[in-house]
């Protein structure tokens, strides 16, 4: 998938995201901190063996997780796709000593799910905690990393992700033409436009 022009080159050292680590965390203080923050989006706290990583994404982070969201949300529609959509929806597990907050992440069908089968990350600022490591243990099934403006899905193999060419919880979607309308200047804008695609895909409209 070739990256969009304008995220292709960015910059990803650490400075627009806010982000905080923290070593040797017991799992009561990691309970403790999602109770201190209480039931918001923000900042994303995520576990992974005793270390912490704390982050308040920036406006541009959020802008990107939000489109990606918007336009995975208008593929299910013109597809007739059931979905239900779970935002940050807080992740963990004790006895494996993980914990995670996705972007965005969604649940197909209409069957209610311990796991969502999509996670969403916006990789935004470099250097952060391996969230694949965290997600594998705790049964998620895709992952979505959208970084300089590509997304590569990773898929569930047992006990490990795999990076893969085509998602497969959504195996019809081109995440390529997905992609090319995230740098629209408006929300409303790109789902127009991918909205047109789809339609026009199918001889529809």
């Amino acid at each position: 998938m070739q990256a969009t022009e304008r995220y292709a080159s960015h910059d990803d050292r650490p400075r627009e995201d806010h982000v905080v680590f923290l070593s040797d965390v017991s799992w009561k203080d990691y309970e403790r901190l999602l109770a201190i923050r209480g039931d918001h989006s923000a900042p994303r706290i995520a576990y992974l063996d005793g270390a912490v990583e704390i982050m308040s994404p920036s406006q541009t982070h959020e802008g990107i997780k939000s489109v990606i969201g918007a336009l995975v949300e208008t593929y299910c529609l013109e597809r007739d796709i059931e979905f239900s959509t779970y935002g940050s929806w807080t992740l963990k597990d004790k006895r494996r000593k993980r914990g995670a907050e996705p972007d965005e992440c969604y649940v197909f069908g209409t069957a209610n799910a311990e796991r969502p089968h999509l996670a969403i990350e916006v990789v935004w600022t470099s250097g952060r905690i391996d969230k694949l490591d965290i997600y594998r243990k705790l049964g998620v099934r895709e992952v979505w990393y959208w970084r300089k403006g590509v997304i590569q899905p990773y898929c569930l193999r047992g006990e490990r992700y795999e990076p893969v060419a085509r998602s497969e919880v959504l195996p019809g979607l081109d995440l390529g033409l997905l992609t090319s309308f995230i740098e629209e200047p408006t929300t409303s804008a790109a789902i127009r436009g991918f909205r047109n695609a789809l339609q026009s895909s199918t001889g529809q409209g």
